[in-house]
C-alpha cells in the first residue's frame, strides 16, 4: 500500500530536477499526479519518463491564464486536489548594482507572484484535509553574494505559509514551505559555472551536493499524512549549510 494512494497531486515546474523526482515517487507511492512546465519538449519527455498515472499540462505558472487551463484540465480529469507542490520557480545571479529591472519582474514574477496564484486558484478543487507545499530556497536563510533577488523572492514564501495556516484551518488543509539546499540540478546547472558549482558544494558539511530524489523523499514526507502534525512550517533541505 503506497502512502498516496487514491490522491491526485499537482506539481508545476516538474519537467525536471527535484519536482520531477518528486511526481516519480508520487506515482509509485499511489497517486496520480499532473504536471506543468514551460516547455513541451521536455514536458512530453518528463511524462515519458514516469510513465503511468501522469498527466502533463503545458504551461507557464507566471501565467495566470495558463494556471486557468491547468486546473480546469485536473478539474475535467479527475474533479479533485488532495496534495498541491507548488514548485515552479527561476533564479539568476546578479550583485547589487548591477541588478536590473528585467531580473527582478522574472524573479518575483513567478516565485512570488505566480506562487501565489498557483494556490489561489487550485483552493476550490481542494480536499478538506490536503497538503500544500511551495519549494523556498536556503539563499532566502545565508547572505550569498549574487543572490539577493532571488532570495527575496524566495523568503515570501513561510510569510504566505503562515498566515494561510489560520485562513485555512477550518478546512484542516496544511501549508509548508520545503526549503533546500544545494542540489544538483539541470536549473543550477544553468546558472552557474564549474568554479561557481565547486565553492557552493564545499559548503555543505559532508562536501557533496544534494541530489533531487532526498528532496522527493522530504517532498513525499509533506505530501502524505505523515507529517499530518506539521503545519506553517519551513522543512529545511539542506545538509546543514544553512547551521554552520
Amino acid at each position: 500500500m503506497g502512502k498516496l494512494d487514491g490522491k491526485v497531486a499537482v506539481i508545476t515546474g516538474a519537467t525536471s530536477g527535484m519536482a520531477l523526482a518528486g511526481a516519480k515517487l508520487f506515482v509509485d507511492e499511489g497517486a496520480h499526479v499532473f504536471i506543468s512546465g514551460r516547455e513541451q519538449d521536455a514536458l512530453d519527455q518528463a511524462v515519458e519518463q514516469i510513465g503511468r498515472n501522469v498527466t502533463g499540462v503545458q504551461g507557464d505558472s507566471a501565467d495566470l491564464g495558463d494556471l486557468d487551463r491547468l486546473f480546469d484540465t485536473v478539474k475535467q480529469d479527475k474533479g479533485a486536489i488532495d496534495v498541491l507542490w507548488a514548485s515552479a520557480g527561476t533564479g539568476k545571479q546578479g550583485l547589487l548594482g548591477e541588478i536590473t529591472e528585467e531580473d527582478f519582474d522574472a524573479a518575483f514574477m513567478l516565485n512570488a507572484r505566480g506562487t501565489l496564484f498557483t494556490v489561489q486558484k487550485a483552493l476550490p478543487l481542494f480536499n478538506d484535509g490536503g497538503s500544500i507545499f511551495m519549494t523556498g530556497s536556503n539563499a532566502s536563510l545565508r547572505g550569498y553574494p549574487s543572490w539577493s533577488v532571488y532570495a527575496g523572492s524566495k523568503a515570501v514564501l513561510p510569510a504566505y505559509a503562515r498566515v494561510w495556516v489560520s485562513e485555512l484551518r477550518d478546512r484542516k488543509i496544511r501549508v509548508n514551505v520545503l526549503t533546500p539546499g544545494q542540489v544538483g540540478s539541470p536549473m543550477l546547472a544553468q546558472v552557474m559555472n564549474e568554479e561557481q558549482m565547486a565553492q557552493f558544494e564545499s559548503v555543505i558539511p559532508r562536501r557533496e551536493m544534494g541530489r533531487p530524489e532526498e528532496i522527493a523523499s522530504a517532498a513525499l514526507f509533506l505530501a502524505s499524512d505523515d507529517s499530518s502534525y506539521v503545519n506553517g512550517q519551513e522543512l529545511v533541505v539542506d545538509g546543514g549549510t544553512t547551521v554552520i
